[in-house]
């Protein structure tokens, strides 16, 4: 095959494999973004803080099936192949928004509303519990030598399109609807469009060819008890990848999902203005995570991952204490952009390191299980954390102290991963892929 010809079949790739995370994301921060009106639907309870709370734990909630999620379908994955577990993770996917965009509100069914929509974030956090890990190590695995940062960047990049897009929906939406239709009925809207897009993204997903590396592989676990003793031998690992990837979950939704609550609710900013900083969130983290995955080809991963929390660690909190001195959209924008850099450098250095440190065998499951209880720990919960924080405190700068926690255990995985995983600056992921490793410590 000629060189255009593979530079486009690798574009293509991409498109169809990062289509169904742009979904996932957008799932989600659909559901964060219209938290409060969701509260008011299906959580109708007398405190206006307590009804808020109970949606944002509701949201919680899929993160907690997140690492079920990844040791039951990344298994699946790895025994079956990648494509065809990045198909039912789709199926899952859109079954659970649609459970969510056609529920009946708390006053039509009573307390049958807000159990369905529980069982409808279960599904979500099931399927995007290995979606992530499943379309990171596709790209991995398609990626040429030399090239693996910039190829995965493109996963979290997606997650950045649905960012944009939902900001720009949320703009339209408030923009030509009241308050009280908004309540009613207008949150329900961005759902329903989700649910529309599924079949095209099912009909791309469906053209993506098997990866030749899972293909040429020497053995592949042939039942889920295989992956999970694997996986317990090398949980050093699987620990260390939990831990780098606790600030990267954390700021993300710092700066996406909770945005909206946060200018309105401890700021009392216009919804518009926030919803116009988390178009701008989305932008600035779709240029920059391609750009670190690309410096990381050329310098190496580890120094981005130790720049980033040091950074975070000495910036964050100020920034912070100077926005909410005087909240101002232009305030609010400067620092949103600012924790975007921290999150753009960061995970476009973690992700391919994360790859390269999982054994080769297991990799969907023990990358997806490492990236799910990281999220399920610091990263699903940061809204409800955040809002919790701010309310009995009285500190409306409280969040950059949670982000700087999280960039402190994140520390100190980058720390440990010298210790537990390969070196990823001399170790090929196409070299490993195809070795023979069913051994009893396939990370070694």
């Amino acid at each position: 095959m000629p060189n255009d010809d593979r530079v486009r079949g690798r574009a293509g790739a991409v498109v169809r494999v990062a289509s169904g995370n742009f979904l996932e994301m957008y799932d989600f921060i659909v559901y964060g973004y219209y938290a409060t009106y969701i509260a008011k639907t299906f959580f109708p309870i007398g405190s206006e803080l307590a009804s808020l709370m109970l949606s944002l734990l509701t949201f919680g909630v899929g993160y907690l099936m997140r690492p079920l999620g990844a040791l039951v379908l990344g298994s699946y994955i790895d025994r079956k192949g990648r494509r065809q577990g990045l198909i039912v993770t789709l199926l899952l996917m859109a079954i659970g928004t649609l459970t969510i965009a056609v529920t009946p509100g708390y006053t039509a069914i009573g307390l049958a509303a807000p159990l369905i929509v529980l069982a409808g974030r279960v599904l979500q956090g099931l399927s995007a519990g290995v979606e992530l890990g499943g379309v990171s190590v596709y790209l991995a695995e398609i990626a040429k030598p030399g090239s693996r940062g910039f190829m995965c960047s493109w996963q979290s990049a997606s997650q950045q399109v649905a960012v944009v897009f939902t900001a720009l929906m949320g703009l339209a939406l408030t923009g030509a609807m009241t308050a009280d239709q908004m309540t009613a009925w207008g949150w329900r809207v961005p759902l329903l469009i989700g649910c529309a897009i599924i079949p095209v993204i099912f009909w791309l997903r469906r053209s993506l060819e098997e990866t030749a590396a899972f293909k040429e592989m020497a053995h592949h676990p042939r039942r889920s008890a295989d992956v999970l003793r694997t996986i317990a031998a090398t949980w050093q690992v699987v620990l260390t990848g939990m831990l780098l990837v606790a600030f990267t979950t954390s700021s993300f939704y710092v700066i996406t999902a909770y945005t909206p609550t946060f200018g309105k609710q401890a700021l009392d900013l216009a919804a518009s203005d926030t919803f116009v900083v988390t178009l701008c969130v989305g932008v600035s983290n779709f240029v920059w995570l391609p750009v670190a995955g690309a410096v990381s080809d050329r310098i190496g991963r580890r120094p981005l991952l130790f720049l980033v929390p040091v950074l975070v660690l000495i910036t964050a909190y100020p920034a912070m204490l100077w926005l909410v001195a005087a909240p101002s959209f232009a305030k609010l924008l400067v620092v949103e952009l600012w924790f975007s850099f921290f999150f753009g450098v960061y995970n476009g250095a973690m992700v391919p390191l994360l790859t390269e440190l999982m054994p080769p065998t297991v990799r969907t499951a023990a990358f997806s299980l490492a990236y799910s209880l990281a999220t399920a720990l610091f990263g699903g919960f940061t809204p409800a954390i955040c809002t919790y924080l701010i309310a009995h405190s009285g500190n409306r700068a409280s969040p950059a102290l949670w982000l700087m926690l999280t960039a402190a255990i994140s520390l100190v995985g980058v720390v440990l991963s010298l210790v537990t995983g390969r070196d990823a600056a001399t170790s090929d992921l196409e070299t490993a892929l195809i070795a023979p490793v069913m051994t009893t410590h396939p990370g070694g």
